[in-house]
C-alpha cells in the first residue's frame, strides 16, 4: 500500500495546518446605516399618512351612511381631474374654469391685503413706539377688532356701490389687525438699552426705525403677516359667496345652486391647499428672517 502523505506545513507539533476562518458580520451591524434614515421616514411620513388614510376611511363612511347624498372619495376624484383637465375655460362671464376663479380670489386677497400691509405696519410701528399712540388706539381697536368679517360687508357695498371693492375692502379690514398688532408687540419687545444708546447718539428717528426697530421687530412682523393672510384667505371665500362675480366663494354657491356636491368638495380643498402654500411661504421666510438676526 501506499503510504498517504500529510501536509504539515512546518507546524510545531507536526499536525494539519489550520486555514484561517473568515470574519462573520452580523446582520444587525449590515443594517445599522440603513436604521437611522428608515427610523426618521417612519417618523416623518407614516404619522401623516396614517392620518390622511383615517380621513379617507371616514369619508367612505360618511359617505355611505348618507345614502349617496355626500360624494365619496372616488367620485370626487374623478370629478377634480375631469374639472382641472381644463381649468382655464371661459364660455360666459358667469361660467369660467376654476383656474380663472381661482386668480380673481387671489388677486382680491393681494390688493385688500397688501392696503392693510401699507396702513397696518407703520400703524404698528408707531403704536409700539409711542407710548401715547398707544393708549389713544387702545380702545378704538379693541372695540373694532372682534367686528366679524362680513359685518363689513354692507358698509363697503354702501361705501363703494360695487361687490369688487367691498369685497376688498373686507379683506383689509380683516386682516390689519394682526398686522398692527403684532408690529407693535415686535417693536415694544426692543431692549430699552438699545434705545438709550440710540439717545446718546442723537441718531434721528429714521435711524432707529432702520437700524434697530426694524431688524429687531422683523420675527414678529412677519408672524402678523402670517396670520393676516391667512385671515384675508379665509374671509375672501365668504365674502364672495354674498357679493357674486368671479370667485372662488361666488363658484362654491353657484355649484351649490347646481347641486354638484363633488366640485363642492374640491372647492374646500382648493381653498384648503392655497392657503396652506400661502401659509408655508411666509412661515420661511419668518425663518429666513429669524436666522438672520440670530446671525
Amino acid at each position: 500500500m501506499t503510504a498517504m502523505k500529510t501536509i504539515t506545513g512546518g507546524h510545531p507539533a507536526g499536525g494539519m495546518r489550520k486555514l484561517p476562518q473568515r470574519k462573520q458580520v452580523a446582520l444587525p451591524s449590515l443594517l445599522e446605516p440603513l436604521r437611522r434614515p428608515l427610523a426618521a421616514f417612519i417618523r416623518v411620513l407614516v404619522p401623516p399618512l396614517l392620518g390622511i388614510l383615517l380621513f379617507l376611511l371616514l369619508w367612505v363612511a360618511l359617505a355611505q351612511a348618507s345614502g349617496g347624498s355626500l360624494p365619496g372619495p372616488a367620485s370626487t376624484w374623478a370629478a377634480a381631474r375631469e374639472l382641472f383637465a381644463d381649468p382655464f375655460y371661459r364660455n360666459g362671464p358667469n361660467d369660467q374654469g376654476i383656474g380663472w376663479n381661482i386668480l380673481m380670489s387671489l388677486g382680491r386677497v393681494g390688493i385688500g391685503f397688501g392696503l392693510a400691509a401699507l396702513v397696518g405696519i407703520p400703524a404698528g410701528f408707531i403704536i409700539g413706539r409711542f407710548g401715547f399712540m398707544a393708549r389713544m388706539s387702545a380702545p378704538i381697536i379693541s372695540l373694532l377688532r372682534p367686528v366679524s368679517p362680513l359685518a363689513w360687508l354692507p358698509i363697503g357695498l354702501l361705501v363703494f356701490k360695487s361687490a369688487d371693492p367691498a369685497s376688498i375692502w373686507v379683506i383689509f379690514i380683516s386682516s390689519i389687525w394682526p398686522l398692527i398688532l403684532n408690529t407693535a408687540a415686535g417693536v415694544r419687545a426692543v431692549p430699552q438699552d438699545y434705545l438709550n444708546v440710540a439717545r446718546v447718539l442723537r441718531l434721528s428717528e429714521w435711524k432707529i426705525f432702520t437700524v434697530i426697530l426694524l431688524p429687531a421687530a422683523l420675527p414678529a412682523m412677519l408672524t402678523g403677516v402670517r396670520l393676516a393672510i391667512g385671515v384675508a384667505w379665509l374671509v375672501i371665500v365668504a365674502a364672495e359667496m354674498l357679493t357674486g362675480g368671479v370667485g372662488l366663494g361666488f363658484w362654491v354657491w353657484d355649484e351649490w345652486n347646481n347641486l354638484n356636491v363633488e366640485h363642492i368638495l374640491i372647492a374646500i380643498f382648493v381653498v384648503g391647499v392655497v392657503g396652506l402654500v400661502l401659509e408655508q411661504i411666509l412661515v420661511w421666510l419668518a425663518q429666513k428672517a429669524s436666522f438672520g438676526q440670530e446671525v
